[in-house]
């Protein structure tokens, strides 16, 4: 599936792995492998943007995946996200979608919202919100309107 059609067709809170169709390398390769899993792996739609005009140069829209955060002890360090342009030459493919029934929580409202956590129901994104605090959330419900939909046009994650 390409970029846009990820764009187009998946949720926001999905899981989204991309692939540049290369094998990938023998643990023994330390360096080929850590540049492999740059290229080929998986992470949590968590934004979507369109197309954006300066002057006369147009950009393509994009999306951002949050891929793994690295901390102790109830603390991130460090947050790593991809973003990837509506043209980018990597496959990508929806490995799962959000369960029905539960919450997105995005830590603003209007259209440059990002996904900051997805909770089972609404009593687990209230308790995850009172522990992180961003005081103009957004909690929206995955609805069975969209699981159904995903099922009609055939885009159900295998």
């Amino acid at each position: 599936m390409s970029a846009s059609l990820i764009y187009d067709l998946a949720p926001i809170g999905c899981i989204v792995a991309w692939s540049d169709g290369s094998p990938r390398p023998p643990e023994r390769f330390k360096k080929k492998l850590a540049a492999w899993q740059t290229r080929n792996s998986s992470g949590r739609l968590i934004r979507k943007e369109g197309p954006r005009q300066s002057g006369n140069y147009v950009s393509p829209g994009y999306f951002t995946l949050h891929e793994a955060d690295f901390g102790g002890k109830n603390s991130v360090v460090l947050r790593i996200h991809r973003t990837f342009c509506l043209d980018s030459v990597l496959t990508f493919k929806v490995l799962e979608r959000p369960a029905l029934g539960s919450i997105r929580v995005f830590d603003r409202a209007g259209a440059n919202a990002e996904l900051v956590h997805l909770a089972d129901n609404c009593e687990a994104a209230a308790a995850w919100l009172k522990e992180h605090g961003y005081p103009n959330a957004v909690l929206e419900e995955v609805t069975a309107d969209e699981a159904a939909a995903a099922h009609v046009e055939g885009r159900a994650a295998a």
